[in-house]
Parts: C-alpha cells; structure tokens; sequence
C-alpha cells in the first residue's frame, strides 16, 4: 500500500514539474526582470532564514576579514606563476593595475552595502536594479569563483606546508593514481582535511571565527614584513633587470598579468557579505572593504618585488615561489619559516572566503533560487549552517583532483565579469533609480561605454589595429564627461556615496572589460560551459520556484489581508 501511494506522489510530483515547464516562456517573462526594493530585501527576503545572523562584528573585525580574505590567497598562488610567465621582475606593476581595479569596484560595492545592507552582495545589489536573472549569474559566478579558489588556495596550503616541516617537493604529500588525466591525478588530502576542519569551525559562530582571523591575520603581516625585509636585504637589484629587463614581455606582459593577479583580490567581497553582521554598516563598511583593499595592494608590492630581487624572474619556482626563492639564496630555515607563514595565511584567507560564499549561497536561497533549505540559519550559532556545510564538501571535491593553473583564469574571469556587473549597476541605480531621470540616457552611455571599451581592448589584443586605442579612448572619455554633463548626479541622502561619479564606476568598466580580454580563449570556453549550465538550471529550476514563491506570498498577503478586514469589521459593529 505504501508502495503505490509512493508511486502516486511521485507520478503527481512530475505531471506538477512538466505543468510548470509548459509555462516556462510565461514564467521567464515575468521573473527574469523581477526586482525588488531594499527594504523588501532587509525584511521581508531575510525572514525566510529563520533565525537572523548576529550582528557582533566591528570595523576592524571587516578589515581583518578584508586583509586576511586577501593576502594569503593571491600573492602565494600567483606571484610566481604570473613572474615566470608573463610581467617578469614588473609582477609588481600588474599587482598595482589590479588594485586600481579592485579599489574602484570596492567603492561600488561599499555604496551599495552601506545602502543594502545584507548578506547577499554582488547577488542582491544586482538584482535589486537589473532583475532576478542578472542578480542570479552573478551570484552563481560569485560561488563558482569561491569554491574554485578556495580549491586552489587549499592546493597551495599542501606545497607551503611541505617547506614548513623540511620538505622540497611540493607534491610529497600527494597522492599519485595513474591512469587520471596529467592535472587531475595528484590527489591532495591535506587540502580536503583543511577545508573540513574550517568547515566546521565555520558552522559553530561567526565572532570567533572572526577572532582567530584577527589573530592569524595579525601574525601573518608580522611575516609579510620578514619576507619583504630578508629578500630586500638579501637580494640584487640587478635581478629586476636581468636577463631580459623589467618587462621581458613589455606592457602586453604586464597587463596579461594583472588579469591573472586579479585573482588574488577577491577576499574584499567577502567583507560586503558580512554587512548583516555588522553593528554600524555604514561606518564601518566604508573602512573595512576601501581599507583592506589598499592595505593589501601595498603589501602585494613589496611581496612581489622582494621575490624578484632574490632571484632572477626566469629561476622562480611555479609552485611555493617563496620558499623556493629562499632555499635558492641558501636561507634554509628562512624556508621552512616561509613555508610556516604562507600555510598559517593560506588558512586565514580560506576561512574568510568559506565564510563569504556560505553567505552568498544563503541568500541566494532565500530569493528561492536554490533549494530553500540551505537558506537555513542556525538559532544558535546564528550561521548559515547547511550552506556552510555543503558548499565545504563542494570545495573539498575540488581540492582533491584540480590543479591550479586549471582554475585561476577561469576564477579570473567570473570576478572580473561580476564586478564590471556591479559598477553597472551603480551607475544604473544612482542615476536612474534614485534620481528618477529616464532610464534610456543611463542604459544608452552604459552601452556605448562598454561598447568602446570592448573596442579599445580587441584594438590593444591585435596589434595591427592599433589606430583603435586612441579612438575608442578618446569616445569613452568624451561619451562620460557628456553623460556627466547632461545626466546631473543629485546630492545622496545616504551615508556614503562614491565620490566624483560617474567617473570611478566607468573606469571600473573599462579596467574590467580590459583585464577580462587579456585572458586566454580557453578561460572563455570553459566560462562558456558553466555560464550554459547555470542558464539552464535557472530555466529548469530557478524561475518556477521563485514564480511559485511568489504566488504563494501573494496569496498570504490576500488572506492576512482579508483577517485585517474582518477584523475591523467586527470591531466598529461591536463599538
């Protein structure tokens, strides 16, 4: 009997699913450009998480959190990589180009938070002002970029700790099986076992996860200073210049490079998605996302140009650049301590990152694009518990097989897409939302800014095109001083706006859409595959569960609506 009332239920679940697919053009047409007000998202949205996230942090926790999301992940990862291959001794002027680029897409992100104040980031500014589709890519890129780079990070946290206790050889502590393709044979258990016991750390309370990467971050630029300190007094100027120049590659070099680096500047994101944790998001937004990213710019500086001094940019070592740089120069034990100090940051970044895409994918699943279970916080802990936990198995899947040089372009590559996303979006919502002017003007430059920075990159990648490079400049400087002559933006009612718009948000654009097409096609096929594969799960899944969502507060909203009637009613016959 059970049996067939299983059958039944399973049956009836289908002919429901298949109902809903036939409606998929209509559905599509009303939710794909759905938005929603912020204070529909600070209310309504987050009581679907059940309990709400406590809100215990300070400014200097987001800084730390900035800080330590930032600097354990990039400049160990994709120093050496990016040396070797591309900028040469100039690694440290592609630091300097990314971090132009992440310091202007960190103050439209700093807008938006102080503005929306919540956990969902990227995700929720986006579809707060280009609808639920927009806001939904860019969130599924934001988590395919964490779990890809904490995947990798974790990989580098293995060859670091391997220097730590005496070992040479990255590898030692992975496992070889044969017969797996080359980049996915080397199985990494330190790697998985790390993001396990993170995980969990993770799940217990936020403040003192917070706390121990206060702690690890503090450490970790005590360390930073030694590495900066001992390559500078141990090393050659001659070796910025030797064998091929600062820039064996020239600016193309260079500029490939800070595509690459971008990598290593995705932790401020991370202290946007704590604003729900926060307890004075407009100050102390501002500080920590702004403040941990120039931090953190400086020090990748003079990270980069100790290594290059040390030893000349054609012997750096692909894998523990650092350590290796130091055994070159016969520091042995100044190895080990490197090895030491890079694991212990390598931890710091990865409990930030996992902390940030736990977030994400709660929010997320509060807008019903994703199973509303992992939407769950903890009454307890306060901690999105099952996004914490399934997206740690995610990761640890990954750290297992990948190796690095397979996901840094491709995390490169959804960063910079989110972030030329989000300065969109501000442009958008400061001139079109907020100061209620037609938004054909705002949509109009918004296309002809991308289009001419699209046109002046493609004039940069092909050389004989060159002729390009000052037309296409020349037409997005003119096309925003017009837009900024024409389009007059009004005086903020917020607590912190962006300075001199439109003109940080344009440049953010136009960096972004310049560092994305010096990747390589490959980066853009890969996208290509996991940008089809969200789409189709949006089209199979997302919008008939938000259309159904809807419904179904539509009709609450209908019934508390008529008690309320009745409810009067009854009181004015009684009076």
């Amino acid at each position: 009997m059970a049996t067939i009332d299983s059958a039944t239920n399973s049956i009836t679940i289908l002919s429901s699913y298949f109902h809903s697919l036939s409606q998929t053009p209509h559905r599509l047409r009303k939710r794909m450009l759905a938005t929603w007000t912020p204070d529909q998202e600070l209310n309504k949205v987050r009581q679907r998480s059940g309990a709400e996230m406590k809100r215990k942090l300070k400014w200097y926790d987001l800084v730390a959190l900035g800080v330590g999301g930032m600097l354990g992940a990039g400049v160990f990862v994709t120093t050496g990589l990016v040396a070797l291959h591309h900028s040469g001794p100039s690694v440290f002027i592609s630091y300097i180009i990314a971090g132009i680029s992440a310091l202007l897409s960190s103050l439209c992100y700093t807008e938006f938070s102080v503005q929306i104040p919540v956990a969902g980031g990227a995700f929720s500014y986006l579809r707060l002002t280009f609808g639920e589709f927009v806001g939904y890519f860019a969130g599924s890129n934001i988590l395919m970029e964490y779990v890809l780079s904490n995947a990798a990070v974790a990989r580098s946290f293995t060859e670091y700790l391997s220097f730590a206790f005496g070992e040479n050889d990255p590898n030692v502590w992975r496992v070889e099986v044969y017969g797996l393709p080359n980049n996915y044979k080397m199985l990494d258990f330190p790697a998985v076992a790390l993001i396990f016991l993170l995980t969990l750390c993770l799940c217990h309370s936020t403040k003192e996860s917070s706390i121990l990467n206060l702690i690890m971050t503090v450490f970790h630029v005590i360390f930073f200073g030694f590495i900066i300190v001992a390559g500078f007094c141990n090393g050659s100027g001659q070796n910025l210049v030797s064998p091929n120049g600062l820039a064996p590659q020239g600016i193309r070099g260079i500029l490939d490079g800070a595509a690459i680096v971008y990598f290593s500047y995705i932790g401020y994101d991370s202290a946007s998605t704590m604003a729900e944790e926060i307890q004075n998001p407009s100050k102390s937004l501002p500080i920590g996302i702004v403040g941990s990213v120039l931090i953190t710019t400086v020090l990748y500086c003079l990270m980069a140009l100790s290594l290059c001094v040390m030893v000349p940019y054609d012997k750096i070592s692909e894998k523990a650049p650092f350590s290796m740089a130091f055994l070159k120069i016969g520091w042995n034990w100044a190895s080990n301590i490197v090895g030491a100090g890079a694991s212990l940051g390598i931890v710091a970044s990865l409990l930030v990152a996992m902390l940030g895409q736990a977030r994400y994918l709660c929010v997320i699943a509060r807008a019903r694009l994703a199973p509303s279970w992992l939407a769950k916080v903890h009454s307890s802990t306060g901690t999105p518990l099952n996004a914490t936990l399934f997206l740690g198995v995610c990761t640890a899947s990954i750290a297992l097989f990948t190796e690095l040089d397979i996901i840094v372009e491709m995390v490169s590559i959804g960063t910079l897409l989110v972030f030329y996303l989000v300065a969109n979006a501000l442009i958008y919502r400061r001139y079109a939302i907020t100061n209620h002017s037609p938004p054909l003007y705002t949509l109009l430059f918004l296309f002809l800014l991308s289009f001419s920075a699209i046109g002046f990159s493609i004039s940069w990648k092909f050389e004989q095109q060159r002729w390009g490079l000052p037309l296409f400049g020349g037409f997005m400087i003119t096309i925003t001083a017009f837009f900024q002559y024409m389009v007059p933006s009004l005086a903020q009612d917020a607590d912190w706006s962006v300075p001199f718009m439109p003109w940080p948000a344009a440049i953010s654009i136009s960096l972004n859409v310049f560092l994305m097409t010096t990747l390589k096609i490959l980066a853009f096929q890969r996208f290509a595959i996991w940008a089809c594969f969200v789409t189709i799960f949006y089209v199979l899944y997302g919008v008939h569960s938000t259309y159904q969502a809807e419904e179904i507060d539509m009709v609450v909203n209908d019934l508390n609506s008529n008690n309320t009637n009745l409810q009067s009613k009854v009181e004015i016959q009684v009076f």
